[in-house]
């Protein structure tokens, strides 16, 4: 129980008859002073009080301690990055949100005083994509639930929040596409980039149109991992086809030190994000054709990768990409420049992750069931039926005929019969 005794003051050096009332109560179990204390009360009731107080908060469990009292947002943040361990990109991604749009504001406020309120107010003046407005909030209220686990809070305003959202004025028009057509890319979009890009890097746009492999699976793609073999019981016999094992990717991000400061930009080979990601990707037989050419041609471990063997860096990647896919001018022979002939455009705007968008449109419209969609694409299906409902070989035979029958049916309509000048993929007729 707490208790309180007389605190005298003094002047000069020397005791006077003045006093105020300290009371002293007991800390948490465990909790370094085995007693803690208030000075400053006028009276003894009103310590005692305040210690009773106290001690019904800590059987309770709704007790801040007074060292964390003050605590501001900034360096509960500190705190919270250096405690997480989280892959790399993701903790690059998360410091520049706090770096750039949340401490500017929050740093030195104290977590007891900010209110959903004022966050919410704040958000809504960020001059960002509404999408990252709802990623900083989101990172802040993670933060600060963190806090209430750590004792720092009792409860954390921001949970289960619904943003204000602008939708005056400019916000409410609708923002305008990267790719400005209807229905976004075609596979013949995917098969003439591809044949302009040559083998070693076309073959990279044809597998992420065809599978579904994200930019750093792609990457991190090695050749052991390519061309595995699925072997699934399927009625009285057996189904075969070749996968590509998804494992790891490569991430590229600003590294930082524990305090958030930088300490230089990385690419590192990391585990795939979830485990949903890491998948095997069942191979169409057009792609299995081109991927073996390509190995046998390649030396480097990755299969996609630059030619010294290094992994794409994705403004280098860019050079490459963008006057492939949205056009470039000739550029006239003179002294010390080569010749480069023009290029028409195939689609402006066109990237990797609308070809990863176009597997998955591809997948519905060849009318790919949900177990296997969602394990092709490496999402994770939500919901019971996860649990219930699996990809069977008919499913899987079913994908592969027709995502063949669609990139046949694109190369008839470009009017190709080759790929690089290297190999019939015409489809066999049935005997």
């Amino acid at each position: 129980m707490a208790h309180a005794n007389k605190v005298y003051k003094v002047r000069n050096g020397k005791k006077t008859k003045q006093f105020t009332w300290r009371v002293k109560y007991r800390a948490p179990e465990g909790h370094d002073p085995e007693w803690l204390s208030e000075s400053g009360f006028p009276t003894k009731k009103l310590a005692e009080d305040w210690g009773n107080e106290q001690e019904r908060l800590i059987r309770e469990g709704t007790w801040i301690d007074p060292s964390k009292a003050n605590a501001t947002f900034g360096e509960f943040a500190r705190t919270f990055m250096a405690s997480r361990k989280k892959r790399g990109r993701t903790v690059g991604t998360r410091w520049d949100k706090l770096e750039n749009h949340i401490l500017p504001r929050w740093d030195g406020v104290p977590l007891r005083k900010i209110s959903w309120f004022d966050v919410d107010t704040w958000q809504q003046s960020l001059g960002i994509e509404d999408v990252s407005r709802g990623h900083c909030v989101s990172l802040m209220s993670t933060i600060m639930t963190a806090a209430v686990d750590a004792g720092y809070l009792t409860v954390n305003p921001l949970f289960g929040r619904r943003r204000t959202k602008d939708t005056s004025g400019d916000a409410a028009m609708p923002k305008q596409p990267k790719i400005k057509r209807d229905g976004g890319p075609r596979p013949e979009d995917a098969v003439l980039l591809a044949e302009r890009l040559g083998p070693a890097i076309g073959i990279h746009v044809l597998t992420t149109a065809f599978t579904g492999l994200r930019w750093g699976e792609g990457l991190g793609l090695h050749r052991d991992n390519t061309l595995l073999t699925r072997r699934q019981p399927w009625g009285a016999g057996e189904f075969v086809c070749p996968i590509l094992r998804v494992a790891e990717e490569y991430a590229e991000y600003t590294e930082r030190d524990k305090d958030g400061r930088k300490a230089g930009y990385i690419i590192r080979l990391e585990p795939t994000k979830n485990d949903g990601s890491t998948r095997d990707i069942d191979v169409p037989p057009f792609l299995e054709q081109l991927l073996r050419h390509h190995l046998a041609d390649w030396s480097h471990e990755r299969v996609f990768c630059t030619q010294s063997g290094r992994p794409w860096l994705r403004g280098n990647w860019s050079k490459v990409l963008r006057p492939a896919c949205d056009g470039r001018p000739v550029r006239e022979k003179r002294r010390g420049v080569s010749y480069r002939p023009a290029w028409e455009p195939i689609l402006p705007g066109l990237d990797m992750r609308a070809l990863r968008a176009l597997h998955d449109t591809m997948q519905s419209e060849i009318g790919v069931k949900e177990p296997l969609a969602f394990e092709a694409a490496g999402h994770r299906r939500p919901g019971i039926k996860r649990h219930y409902q699996k990809p069977t070989p008919a499913m899987r035979a079913e994908r592969l005929d027709g995502l063949e029958d669609v990139f046949q049916r694109a190369m008839g309509n470009v009017k190709m019969r080759t790929l690089w000048g290297r190999v019939d993929l015409r489809k066999p007729q049935q005997s």
